[in-house]
């Protein structure tokens, strides 16, 4: 139902259910990881009035929420270095952290983003210039960050979509009744193999350039 990408590395497939709706993607070495895209697959979309909450988990520290998923908003990129101090991040040894997705009603999804906004929100007291080019440069950090997280999932999407094969509910042993379309991991496999070979190359069509 989710994938997620680290940049550099494979499409990751390890995701392991440990709960009612609740899913969990290992991340090894994820001190070396800058952002990570995290997407629905779009072959089982979300009941009705529902979405997903998006969090992360370092050794030693509380589930921390990043944003979220929904029906209208499939992908989404986060940064996880800033998550960490700066002096967490110089000084972190190698570690494995836990990407978590939780399920659940779309008004516990919203509360739980406005309550991440508002502990975001910057301290009084700062400069307004500087801190209007601050969010200024961010804006625009992020504005090309979703640009390039937007034309990659589309790609990967429209790549997948071509190896995906249509699996009745009498076939699979699914108690929804409706069929669904599967996908091969080795589409994923494909997509980024090409992918990786257009960086190599410069290729304009990444987004990199």
């Amino acid at each position: 139902m989710f994938g997620c990408i680290v940049a550099g590395r494979l499409v990751q497939t390890n995701l392991q259910q440990v709960d009612v709706n609740k899913y969990v993607f290992e991340l090894p070495d994820a001190h070396n990881i800058n952002h990570i895209v995290v997407f629905l697959l779009g072959t089982i979309p979300f009941d009705a009035g529902y979405a997903a909450t998006v969090h992360l988990l370092w050794p030693n520290k509380s589930w921390q929420i990043l944003g979220a998923l929904s029906n209208d908003k499939p992908s989404a990129i986060f940064r996880l270095k800033s998550t960490l101090s700066p002096e967490e991040a110089a000084n972190i040894p190698s570690i494995n952290a836990e990407l978590g997705i939780s399920i659940e009603p779309i008004q516990a999804v919203e509360q739980q983003l406005q309550l991440m906004g508002q502990q975001q929100q910057p301290g009084a007291g700062n400069n307004a210039l500087v801190a209007s080019a601050s969010q200024g440069q961010q804006q625009m950090s992020v504005q090309a960050a979703q640009q390039f997280a937007e034309r990659t999932l589309q790609s990967l999407f429209d790549f997948a979509m071509s190896f995906a094969t249509r699996l009745d509910a009498s076939m699979g042993g699914l108690g929804s009744g409706a069929a669904v379309q599967v996908l091969p991991v080795k589409a994923f496999e494909e997509w980024y193999a090409s992918f990786l070979r257009k960086v190599q190359r410069g290729d304009p069509s990444t987004g990199l350039q």
